[in-house]
């Protein structure tokens, strides 16, 4: 029996990693609802192929757009149409692939509806991820990580113990500016930044890549789904980006997850877990691959990392207003506002002012995610006075 998707952010890099993962095994699932933000163009096209029975877009126009070019469909604009669109019952697999904070509250129906959501979208598990959890447990929901790094910890952790884990160590490419003179990281420019040397993403993902808030992101995100202490949880740089992460155990084995730079497997192994299928992913040939490299990472080029894991050792408000200080100053980035090395000083200026507090409820993580980013607005407009 065929098995209903949604997949939420279809028209970005992971939503469009996944409809190609859908197309390889059009017998066995079937598209329900498309969620997507601006690509209004792009979104009809994949209405045609895959012949959804709901979908929302972020602005009215677009859906009247979309409502002319299919009369019959169900279409929803605004939030409120994502989150309905999450929660559809006809599906029974949620891909939460929007990036940002947008995709918390479409990200939590799901689970509240008790599908299985494969999650890209890493704030959603850094601001509400004991919510996430409790949430899951509560409704049965499964949760299956789709970024590549905590995929690979979720393998290496298949029929074995938390509880003998020494270390997660999770890898990363260190981004386009690694090579960079350090003192040339201050001004780096918008082009140098998304030049990323192993993995085609979307800009945001991709300045994270560069400052490594990335990485810091996902040891929050490891913690929030393995119940792995922070302390526990290391980085180390692997340029070749083919280990995608290890599970040190007690007795001194490592585990690692090895695979070819392509988002299609940690999609598909959300989908068809826990059986392994051949799809459209590339296999990895060991021969022809580099040297395997791994490095520590340089505090001082990368004090998004340092950053994260101060903000998570202290309360989950810091963890929230880091995520919403990151938005707001890789946004203000990407438009040209501020340069590169001003992302990393507008986020301790606005952990330096977080009150240390957790959330009671999860409705109150969004009041905590507004102050932060408010108080980064304020700081970016200040900046030229």
């Amino acid at each position: 029996m065929s098995v209903g998707v949604t997949v939420l952010g279809s028209t970005g890099s992971v939503g469009e990693t996944t409809l190609n993962v859908l197309r390889y095994h059009k017998d066995s699932y079937h598209v329900v609802g498309l969620a997507a933000g601006h690509r209004v163009e792009r979104l009809i096209e994949q209405i045609r192929e895959f012949n959804p029975v709901i979908v929302s877009i972020r602005e009215e126009k677009d859906a009247r757009a979309v409502k002319e070019a299919f009369p019959s469909l169900e279409v929803i604009s605004g939030k409120h149409g994502v989150t309905l669109v999450a929660g559809h019952p006809d599906a029974r697999v949620v891909v939460a692939a929007i990036v940002g904070s947008e995709g918390l509250a479409p990200t939590y129906k799901a689970v509240q509806a008790g599908k299985r959501v494969g999650v890209a979208n890493k704030e959603s598990l850094v601001m509400a991820g004991r919510f996430f959890m409790e949430t899951a447990r509560r409704t049965g929901a499964e949760i299956l990580p789709i970024d590549s790094e905590h995929c690979a910890v979720f393998q290496c952790l298949r029929g074995e113990s938390v509880r003998y884990v020494r270390r997660v160590i999770l890898t990363a490419s260190g981004g386009a500016l690694r090579n960079m003179p350090i003192k040339k990281i201050e001004n780096a420019s918008l082009e140098d930044v998304l030049a990323h040397p192993t993995w085609k993403m979307g800009r945001k993902i991709t300045v994270d890549s560069a400052t490594m808030m990335n990485k810091g992101l996902e040891v929050i995100e490891a913690n929030r789904l393995f119940g792995v202490p922070i302390e526990k949880i290391d980085v180390v740089l692997h340029p070749q980006s083919i280990v995608h992460s290890m599970v040190e155990y007690q007795d001194g084995s490592v585990m690692a997850q090895l695979a070819d730079t392509d988002m299609a497997l940690p999609v598909q192994y959300a989908l068809t877990y826990p059986a392994r299928k051949p799809g459209a992913q590339k296999f990895l040939d060991l021969v022809k691959s580099p040297p395997l490299e791994f490095y520590a990472p340089d505090t001082a080029r990368y004090p998004c990392l340092g950053l994260a894991r101060e903000a998570a050792g202290i309360s989950e408000a810091h963890v929230i207003a880091l995520n919403a200080a990151n938005e707001i100053a890789v946004r203000a980035y990407l438009e040209g506002r501020i340069r590169f090395g001003e992302i990393a000083r507008i986020i301790r200026r606005v952990l330096d002012r977080t009150p240390d507090t957790n959330p009671g409820a999860f409705q109150e993580v969004y009041p905590l995610h507004e102050a932060g980013s408010n108080l980064a607005r304020k700081i970016i407009d200040n900046l030229g006075e």
